[in-house]
């Protein structure tokens, strides 16, 4: 059953040859061999989690050679989770994609790498790996932004390359320096083999601050979130749906991993100040995220303004090193990529019958698209954390977790990040049900103009459903909470 780890990555890389090539005499081979390749990959996950229901965590050598000097790939509920998540958020993007527009066989292969990219970092074990699993999801991610024809999607597509890359490359030199420190990148060897070296070697040092900072740029914590406003504001809708859901979180998971499978707790009692650093450079992502997307007028800009703050709510729970506070990450970042899904295919839906994606063009919104726009309150207050949905049980947590530490300044940010989340939302539900509709040309608004158009029905049932699926993560949260504490104490003893 271990071999359903390394499936996981070849399936979608193997089909996505098939739409460039199958395209040339099927016009919608594309979408048909994605929709197909995906629902393989969810059984695939299926499969996965009753391995990891009998048998606890698995893992598996690649080619049968034992790490670590061989590749090692390794599932729990973790990252089962997060792999069943890529699936059905793809699910999800290619149903809202279908009807919207005509998209090249091109742009399904990179969504197929891009399953594959974020499938290989929820299960990799071994630090090179992720870096190119890291890769392969950064260049499927920077085609996609570009598949919007836009000059603006292009200069927003280039300027994530150009960030990414940098990002990528303090990455790799930081994996460099723990290499020559330990002869190893299995991550396993490496907790290791850093305790015996020393955790306050100069090498191991500059290793943790250059991948965090890769990592960083990866996630979009502040000030390395510069790449994120454009590539989600000028990528068409579907692909912001992915991004915002899926790749930061996917770099936010890493650094989970990286801190607590390669560095462990120890490394943060032995130079409490690296942690430090992170807990600041995430405190500062919380009320920056939240206070620029406060004064945002484009919704999409607005939404990822908020994904640099929620991200940033996701670290501190990591770096608190707290059992409590890690478990309320953990379901952050689960929640907050069903939620921002939501969010950002009711904003998708709710452009059509707007004409935009400003803020005022929201005006009387709920009177002409009334289950988009009470999708989007659902989502938007589960986001700021009113229970029981499941943005109240992580962020919950995570406050638990820094009081018990001690962490006041934490819990309070925590706290006050949720006031501002309200405040930029408000700003929203207040135009669309409190304000009168934008004045309509007469002439347009009888048979001699276009008819209104029309939001199509998947797009209000998608928005329906993870709206459904905001409210009910949170009510039975408790049942992930069970599964993973028993992992997360496995990480801090």
């Amino acid at each position: 059953m271990s071999e359903t780890l390394a499936l996981l990555v070849a399936l979608p890389v193997l089909t996505a040859l098939i739409p460039v090539v199958l395209g040339r005499i099927w016009q919608k081979a594309g979408w048909t061999v994605a929709f197909v390749g995906t629902v393989l990959h969810l059984a695939l996950v299926v499969q996965l989690a009753r391995a990891i229901r009998i048998e606890g965590t698995v893992s598996y050598a690649v080619g049968n050679f034992a790490p670590p000097i061989g590749i090692e790939l390794v599932g729990d509920w973790i990252s089962a989770t997060l792999v069943g998540l890529v699936s059905v958020i793809t699910l999800i993007v290619l149903i809202f994609e279908r009807d919207r527009n005509d998209s090249s066989d091109a742009f399904y292969s990179e969504l197929l790498l891009l399953i594959a990219g974020l499938s290989g970092i929820f299960v990799t074990g071994d630090l090179f790996n992720l870096y190119v699993f890291l890769e392969i999801t950064g260049l499927a991610t920077y085609a996609l932004v570009a598949t919007n024809p836009s000059p603006r999607a292009a200069v927003a597509s280039l300027k994530y390359l150009l960030v990414g890359t940098i990002g990528a490359s303090l990455y790799l030199l930081g994996v460099g320096y723990l290499y020559i420190s330990t002869g190893t990148l299995n991550m396993a060897d490496l907790s290791q083999q850093l305790a015996e070296v020393g955790y306050t070697s100069p090498l191991i040092l500059t290793g943790f601050v250059l991948i965090m900072i890769g990592l960083g740029v990866k996630t979009a914590l502040f000030p390395l979130h510069t790449w994120q406003p454009d590539a989600y504001t000028e990528s068409s809708d579907s692909v912001t749906v992915h991004i915002a859901a899926l790749v930061s979180t996917a770099a936010a998971y890493a650094i989970f991993r990286v801190t607590f499978a390669v560095f462990t707790p120890s490394f943060a009692s032995a130079v409490p100040v690296a942690l430090d650093a992170l807990t600041i450079a995430a405190l500062l992502s919380i009320i920056i995220g939240s206070v620029f997307a406060i004064m945002q007028t484009n919704l999409k800009r607005m939404l990822a303004y908020s994904s640099v703050s929620q991200f940033g709510l996701v670290i501190v729970g990591i770096s608190v090193i707290n059992e409590t506070a890690l478990v309320g990450s953990l379901v952050h970042l689960v929640g907050h990529a069903v939620m921002k899904a939501g969010l950002f295919i009711a904003i998708g839906g709710l452009s059509i019958v707007a004409g935009g994606y400003e803020l005022e063009d929201m005006r009387g919104i709920a009177q002409r698209a009334p289950i988009l726009s009470a999708g989007f309150v659902v989502l938007a207050f589960a986001l700021v954390g009113v229970p029981p949905a499941v943005g109240f049980v992580g962020k919950w947590n995570i406050v638990l977790g820094a009081i018990n530490s001690g962490d006041w300044i934490v819990a309070v940010v925590v706290v006050t990040s949720t006031l501002l989340t309200l405040a930029y939302f408000a700003r929203v539900i207040e135009r669309m049900y409190f304000n009168s509709p934008i004045s309509i040309d007469q002439t347009a608004a009888t048979d001699g103009g276009q008819a209104r158009p029309s939001v199509p029905f998947q797009t209000r049932a998608l928005v329906s459903i993870l709206a459904f699926a905001s409210v009910s993560f949170g009510l039975v949260a408790i049942q992930f909470i069970t599964a993973i504490t028993p992992i997360v104490g496995g990480y801090l003893t």
